[in-house]
């Protein structure tokens, strides 16, 4: 089986890294804007792929021989799955995957790796909408075994089922989700990092201290803020957005310190700088 990967960042590279592990996937189509960014990605797959070798018996160079880079989007021709993993950003994702669904044959699957999204919005840029389908990966890919699958008004129960297979043969357990913003985790975790920003901000407690009672009072293996930091506080103020927009409901407004954050750059660990500090 062919697959497509889409996108050079942090998910981008996760996503490829399971589909070179993967008995089921023969060639993988890595695409993105610039080299020099597929360049610097393929530092976080060799170890990953590394990893996975190491511990698995398989050959590392042949699991990275099904890799081909490409920053020419018809590479992808002949894919089954296509898989869209660019920055949270819906014109940019809309374009793409206008684009995308120009090289790829009407039985593929055209999936996106948005986190809160509308699939149905972004189906309708595509010439196949039936075809088009959530697959919301979490980071780290390579532990994290959860994958929604969300279903959009158009999305076939053949594209569906064709997702939780894929998915399934990845080692990951998929979630049927029917298209509502935020899906089902961010839904509920990402007001809880707003809320818990909230906290810090009305100086009820410490950011260590936050993390710390939620570590320790609610089993949490990552306290709200180092995960919001995790995640990048971009992507958070992104999704609280979309919840705050798409339902009308005050309950999601976005924090204004998360906002501050964003516009001084402080977006976690990909800058160095969130809630926390980090060495880069």
């Amino acid at each position: 089986m062919k697959v497509s990967i889409l996108g050079s960042g942090q998910m981008g590279a996760g996503i490829v890294s399971l589909m070179l592990q993967s008995p089921y996937v023969d060639t993988v189509i890595w695409w993105a804007r610039s080299e020099s960014s597929l360049d610097k990605a393929l530092l976080k797959v060799k170890k990953e792929v590394r990893r996975f070798a190491k511990n698995s018996g398989f050959d590392n160079e042949k699991l990275l021989n099904k890799l081909v880079f490409s920053t020419d989007l018809s590479k992808i021709s002949g894919s089954s799955f296509c898989i869209e993993a660019v920055s949270e950003e819906m014109r940019l994702k809309e374009q793409l995957l206008e684009s995308v669904s120009d090289y790829l044959d009407e039985d593929a699957i055209i999936a996106t790796n948005t986190s809160s999204f509308s699939i149905t919005a972004l189906s309708i840029s595509t010439r196949f909408p039936e075809k088009v389908v959530g697959m919301h990966f979490f980071n780290p890919t390579s532990v994290m075994q959860l994958v929604e699958v969300v279903k959009g008004l158009n999305t076939s129960d053949c594209t569906v089922n064709r997702a939780i297979e894929l998915a399934s043969n990845l080692g990951k357990e998929a979630v049927l989700v029917n298209e509502s913003p935020g899906f089902i985790v961010n839904r509920m975790l990402i007001p809880m990092i707003n809320e818990a920003i909230s906290i810090y901000a009305e100086s009820v407690a410490s950011i260590d201290d936050i993390d710390k009672a939620m570590k320790l009072g609610a089993n949490h293996p990552l306290g709200p803020l180092a995960l919001a930091d995790l995640i990048g506080t971009d992507v958070c103020l992104s999704i609280m957005e979309t919840l705050h927009y798409e339902t009308g409901d005050p309950k999601y407004r976005a924090h204004p310190l998360l906002r501050q954050y964003v516009r001084a750059g402080y977006l976690g660990r990909k800058s160095g700088r969130g809630f926390h500090a980090y060495r880069r």
